[in-house]
């Protein structure tokens, strides 16, 4: 598949014909889309944010962090509703009350355990943490695993077998030596149908329970929330966003994002670093793009989508 070309203004639909936005839905990771290299999110974007929601769409957080790795930026955003957690493990609802968790999906923790040993055989030695499961549940390290984003809370134990402790939502997994791509490549083929393996980040190879990833949790979202495909506008940069580019309407990759999550967009818009998520919000949901005679105007279908 070509890769799409980058923002052009006007060329998507931003409006139907009654004047309704055409995507009700704002789907966003955090990590290299939303959020800037600096673990916060701008004030453009949140202006962004407050024009989508003025406009009648609803912003869907769907990340692969777990909910205590998000809890105080929902916090900050002042973000209540749904959000989908731990790489479609943990569907959440935020709310003034502290929130609670809705549905959650574990790891067989045996299958994970073996998963481990499967490629460590294809690869060698690799080091492990875990997501437990639960709203408060910690991330746990073990020795020689390294934390991608620093400014996330882990624990470190003594012992593989430590991180079976509690049930767990996901695996991750790093090599000390091999890329990201060829330990995803390594582990799929090593895994089977053990586990979920996808790639969310650098240095970030993760293991999902069979059959669960960002798709599976924004199709749930968007069923609670009733809101079709067709409704949905997402934004990632990984190839775990793939999964729920597949189940959007309108699909765009930052201008940072893996060459695989390019591919599949439809468009390419800035980088995380440049606000990408904004620039197409305010295309989609300015006040141009509803001013009759606009290029969003004219480029709009006809027909109201309901």
């Amino acid at each position: 598949m070509p890769t799409p070309p980058a923002y052009a203004p006007g060329d998507s639909p931003a409006y139907t014909a009654d004047a309704s936005p055409a995507y009700t839905l704002v789907a966003t990771d955090l990590d290299g889309t939303l959020l800037r290299p600096d673990d916060t999110v701008s004030a453009r974007s949140r202006a962004a944010l407050a024009l989508a929601a003025a406009a009648g769409a609803r912003h869907l957080i769907v990340t692969g962090r777990p909910v205590p790795g998000i809890r105080a930026l929902l916090a900050d955003l002042a973000y209540t509703g749904l959000a989908v957690c731990g790489q479609g493990t943990q569907l959440y609802e935020a709310g003034a009350n502290g929130g609670r968790l809705l549905r959650s999906v574990t790891l067989d923790r045996e299958a994970a355990d073996t998963a481990l040993g499967k490629i460590e055989a294809e690869v060698g030695a690799v080091f492990a943490a875990v997501d437990q499961d639960g709203a408060e549940g910690a991330t746990l390290i073990e020795a020689g695993y390294r934390m991608p984003n620093p400014t996330l809370p882990a624990r470190r134990v003594d012992s593989r077998a430590a991180l079976w402790e509690r049930p767990v939502i996901k695996v991750l997994v790093r090599h000390p030596e091999l890329g990201d791509d060829a330990l995803a490549a390594a582990a799929r083929g090593a895994v089977g149908d053990l586990a979920t393996v996808t790639m969310a980040g650098p240095g970030t190879v993760e293991l999902a329970p069979l059959g669960v990833d960002k798709g599976t949790g924004l199709a749930l979202a968007g069923e609670l929330l009733d809101v079709g495909a067709e409704r949905t506008v997402a934004f990632g940069d990984m190839p775990n966003d793939l999964p729920m580019f597949a189940g959007s309407g309108h699909r765009v990759a930052m201008g940072n994002a893996h060459p695989e999550l390019r591919a599949a967009a439809d468009e390419v818009t800035a980088s995380n670093a440049e606000d990408g998520v904004a620039v197409v919000l305010e295309r989609l949901f300015g006040t141009s793009a509803r001013q009759p005679g606009s290029r969003a105007e004219r480029s709009r279908p006809r027909t109201s989508l309901v």
